[in-house]
Formats: structure tokens, C-alpha cells, sequence
């Protein structure tokens, strides 16, 4: 079969083409575990190879794929990898991304069970699952979105709408000219997603009351009673479960009791800190979050899937359902199966649970316990390592989340940026309390206790050089 047809339109997909990206991709794969972490071509090189000006004629497919994948192999971050801690990002499980794969190749439109029963249908049994994963009561509604910022968008549209209607307002045919105000109540560590959903949904991201956070990040029920006396109507708190530089969770029973008082809609942005609820030694952590009105999670951190996922779950399914849908005359539900559009923002939308359902089918309740629970022995691993050589660890490793400082903020700096020169592993700096840090989040699935020591090992060379 030839891969060019003679009117300049691609011929159909060969296998031959096909089996030349898996193998290029296994050879990517399996560098992985001894490569260096950062990229090692220049944003210069890049362009040299990938670059020049707009092609008149198109490129043979199989050169184009080995174009990609020599760039690829070089110019990426090994953020896939065992020895990436920089961001809360898990790598993809061989499970997830063999079925990410198949979504690719299926070309499923996931948006109305007609297009692809298939795809509906994995929704349905995956949703269900992450619900009895996370402990959450089997009648909350879901949503599979981009990810978290979709997620905590869709969750906040959803109590919009149950707040202003609980007022008398239609937000979705009245827009939010003439309605009466919300009251939307956050933590001073919120999540800037939080803010970019309000500022979306048309709230505000400083029209906000904003509750102190004790040392490690978790808001403050006592000062959250005091602000919720101050005013009537409808509101919205939104709290959190795993800070993102401590991993530490709100107080959210204490939270929910307050939110019920007041009439509240309550949102918790759980982007990795919901799946402590997998584990059994770390559950209580996150005791009440059952109570939660919406909740926003993100599957490529802690579930270990491909990218473009995040998943929206909602105690309040009527305004879920009437946040997001809007009917259409070719659109015509089969009034029996679920449309998952209805659900979701995107009416064009990837089969993004498919990884999803092949990650928890793979690994089962007792391996995603596991792998949760080893993450945060290696988090303390390193911690204790870290503490034992002079440095200072800033918080309660309670999850996946080590912060360090090496002296002075300069230092701090350098050491930084020594690991990431080095390539050993790669973490990230951030400022916690005014105090200039390094992070370190463990969250993929590959990673080794041997990788946690070759890591240590690499940051006291880093932190040695950045202090003589």
C-alpha cells in the first residue's frame, strides 16, 4: 500500500506506519528510566529541526513520524518518568496508555451515546467506580472534562445555578444582570484554578471572601464560621483537599457542617488529594468530603492516565444537567441511555474515560491503594532523608508533598537549579509562607524506592555545590 495518493491526499493508515510509531515509542519508553530528566536540545535546535518555512508539498508520513520522534526523544521532559517531581503529574500506566491509544485509533465523538454506544457505556461503569474508589454516595452525577480547570469550572457553573435558583433566578436565560448576589467564599490557598473558573463563570476572582489557612495550607473552619454569619443569601465555598505545595486537606467535616448551616453550596477542588480516599491508611484524611456538593479531580495526576482528563462529580444531578445542557434539534436523546454531553462543557469530546477504566481495571482497588500508600512512604523517604543531611523540610508530609528549603533563599535557588542541570530527577521551586522552596511531588506509578535514593543522592550532591 502506498502511503501517498497521486492526487496529493494521504492513502489510507498502513500498518506499516503504525507498527514504525510503536516502535519508536517503545524505544522513547524504555529510555526512560535511565535518561536525564530535563531536555537536552535547545529551543534553537528544536526549531532548526522541526521548523522553516510553511511546506508547498506534503511530507511522506513515515519521515514525518521519524522527524517527530528523533525531536521527541531529545526535546522532551521525561515528565513520564520515575525520577520527575516537579509538578503533581503522574506518568501513564502501560494499561491507560495502550487504551489511549485505541481511543485515538476509534475516533470517537463521546458526546451522545448514538455516536458511540462503546464509549457511553465504559463512561457509565468508570464514573461509577471512581465514585465507590473515592467514597462518595452512588447517586452523585459525573462528568469526564479536559481536566481540573474544566472540572472546578463545571462544578462552580453547577452551584451557580443551584444557588441563584434556589433565589428565584434562571442564571442560564438571564445571565447574571439583576440577580442577586452570590457570596462565594474561598481559601487564601485556593487553587488559581478556583479563581479562573469564577472569573469564567462571570463571579469575579476578587469578588470573593477569602478565610486564613493555618501552617500547612488548611483553611480555617473557625474564621470560615465567622465570615459565613456575615451575610445572607446565596453561597459558595469552595475548599480543598491536598494543597498543592503541603498536600494537607481542609477540615471537611467541619466545613461541610458549616456550609449545610448556611445554606451553602459546598465545592472541594481535589485534583490528586481525592484519592487518598483510596487508600485505608489514608482516608481519614479526606473523612467528609462525602458531603461535598461538586468535587473536581484530575485523572493524569494520581490515577495515572494520559493527559486530557479531568472528571467533575455532583451531589445536585437536576443542576449538573441544567448547567451544562442545551438541546439541539438533531440531537435526539434515546431517553433511556445516558448522553454524556449533557454533562460536560464539550459537545466535541475525546473518550477520555476509556484510560481512565482500563487504569482502575488494571490495577483494581487494592493496587490503586497500594500505589497511593508507597507515594507517600517514598514522600517521607525523602523527607527524612533530606531532614537527616541539615536541611530543612517546611511541612507535615501528610500525602505526596515535600517542601525543602536549603538555607537562603539564594541557595534554596541554586540547588534548584543544579538538579535540574544535572538531569539525576527534576523538582521545582515555589515560595510556601514567604519562604523560598523546593517541591517535590511523587505521584507516577513507575517510581521506585531506588529512584527515590538515586534522587536523594543527586540533590545533596546539588545542595553540596550550591553552598561550598
Amino acid at each position: 500500500m502506498t502511503n501517498q495518493k497521486h492526487d496529493n491526499t494521504p492513502a489510507l493508515l498502513s500498518p506499516e506506519l503504525l507498527s514504525k510509531v510503536q516502535r519508536h515509542a517503545a524505544e522513547w519508553f524504555c529510555a526512560l528510566g535511565s535518561r536525564k530528566v530535563r531536555a537536552s536540545l535547545t529551543t534553537d535546535q528544536l526549531r532548526d529541526q522541526l521548523g522553516g518555512p510553511l511546506p508547498d508539498n506534503g511530507t511522506n508520513p513515515e519521515a514525518l513520524t521519524n522527524m517527530l520522534a528523533a525531536a521527541g526523544m531529545q526535546g522532551t521532559v521525561a515528565t513520564a518518568g520515575p525520577r520527575y517531581f516537579g509538578f503533581v503529574i503522574g506518568g501513564s500506566l502501560p494499561a491507560a496508555l495502550a487504551a489511549d491509544w485505541l481511543v485515538s485509533a476509534w475516533d470517537q465523538n463521546s458526546a451522545v451515546y448514538v455516536m458511540s454506544p462503546l464509549v457511553s457505556v465504559i463512561e457509565q461503569i468508570t464514573g461509577a467506580w471512581l465514585r465507590e474508589l473515592a467514597g462518595l454516595p452512588p447517586s452523585m452525577s459525573f462528568g469526564f472534562v479536559t481536566g481540573c480547570q474544566m472540572a472546578n469550572f463545571t462544578s462552580l457553573a453547577a452551584a451557580r445555578h443551584r444557588v441563584l435558583a434556589n433565589a428565584g433566578w434562571d442564571v442560564e436565560a438571564n445571565g447574571l444582570f439583576g440577580a442577586p448576589p452570590i457570596q462565594v467564599v474561598v481559601s487564601e490557598e485556593s487553587h488559581y484554578t478556583i479563581a479562573m473558573a469564577l472569573r469564567l463563570l462571570g463571579l469575579g476572582a476578587n469578588r470573593v471572601d477569602k478565610i486564613p489557612a493555618d501552617s500547612q495550607g488548611r483553611m480555617r473552619s473557625d474564621a470560615l464560621a465567622t465570615v459565613l454569619r456575615t451575610h445572607q443569601g446565596p453561597c459558595i465555598v469552595c475548599a480543598q483537599a491536598g494543597n498543592v505545595n503541603t498536600g494537607a486537606v481542609d477540615p471537611l467535616t467541619e466545613i461541610g457542617a458549616l456550609a449545610k448551616e448556611r445554606g451553602a453550596w459546598l465545592h472541594v477542588d481535589g485534583a490528586f488529594g481525592l484519592w487518598a480516599a483510596a487508600s485505608p491508611a489514608h482516608t481519614h484524611l479526606v473523612r467528609g468530603i462525602e458531603r461535598a456538593d461538586s468535587i473536581a479531580t484530575d485523572a493524569h495526576k494520581w490515577l495515572n492516565v494520559p493527559y486530557d482528563c479531568g472528571i467533575v462529580f455532583c451531589a445536585d444531578e437536576p443542576a449538573h444537567r441544567s448547567a451544562m445542557s442545551l438541546a439541539a434539534a438533531y440531537i435526539v436523546a434515546t431517553g433511556t441511555e445516558r448522553d454524556p454531553h449533557e454533562f460536560v462543557p464539550e459537545e466535541s469530546r475525546r473518550a477520555r474515560a476509556v484510560p481512565v477504566y482500563a487504569a482502575i481495571r488494571c490495577l483494581g482497588r487494592q493496587g490503586l491503594a497500594a500505589m497511593v500508600e508507597r507515594h507517600c512512604r517514598q514522600a517521607r523517604r525523602f523527607a527524612d532523608a533530606l531532614r537527616a543531611a541539615g536541611h530543612q523540610v517546611l511541612n507535615e508530609v501528610v500525602l505526596n508533598q515535600v517542601l525543602v528549603s536549603f538555607g537562603t533563599p539564594d541557595q534554596t535557588k541554586r540547588t534548584i537549579a543544579a538538579i535540574q542541570q544535572d538531569g539525576t530527577c527534576w523538582c521545582g521551586g515555589t515560595v510556601w509562607q514567604n519562604q523560598t522552596a523546593m517541591r517535590i511531588s511523587v505521584s507516577n506509578w513507575s517510581t521506585t524506592d531506588e529512584d527515590v535514593d538515586q534522587s536523594i543522592a543527586a540533590i545533596l550532591r546539588a545542595a553540596q555545590q550550591s553552598t561550598s
